[in-house]
């Protein structure tokens, strides 16, 4: 697959991506060693509420608004299913494999499809102000305890 050519205004949220996609091979990791899953899930809430939450609204309300419904929806949608795994589930494997795999999917959507279409949209300027609102630009890891060394 040809690289995909991201717009200035969009590289800090793709930078997002990428760490979001290091996450859920973080998970997976973890759980191919075996390792407790109250420590992959310490993590995953850290990530979650340091890293995604704030990534999610910044993407609610700057970039959703650019694409059309039917992309929008399915946008709004996966955030609120990240969301209710992180809010209403048991603490399990498959809950952990369920967050990874939709995770990976949503990223991979709007990386592909979402973003492009942004980035062909007359609204690109509005994104602009992204700069000056993203405070995740640098990344900082959490190394209390890298389970998936």
């Amino acid at each position: 697959m040809k690289p995909i050519k991201r717009s200035e205004e969009l590289i800090s949220l793709s930078r997002d991506h990428h760490q979001a996609l290091l996450l859920c091979w973080k998970i997976k990791t973890g759980l191919s060693k075996n390792i407790a899953l109250s420590r992959i899930y310490s993590y995953v809430e850290w990530f979650y509420e340091s890293h995604l939450i704030p990534h999610f609204k910044l993407e609610e309300d700057y970039v959703f608004p650019l694409v059309n419904s039917s992309n929008r929806e399915l946008a709004l949608e996966q955030h609120q299913q990240l969301k209710d795994i992180m809010q209403n589930s048991i603490k399990d494997e498959q809950t952990l494999i369920r967050f990874h795999e939709l995770l990976n999917k949503h990223i991979r959507f709007e990386e592909r499809i979402l973003f492009n279409e942004v980035q062909e949209s007359e609204g690109l300027e509005r994104l602009r102000d992204i700069e000056g609102l993203h405070t995740n630009e640098n990344f900082c890891e959490n190394e209390t305890d890298p389970f998936w060394k």
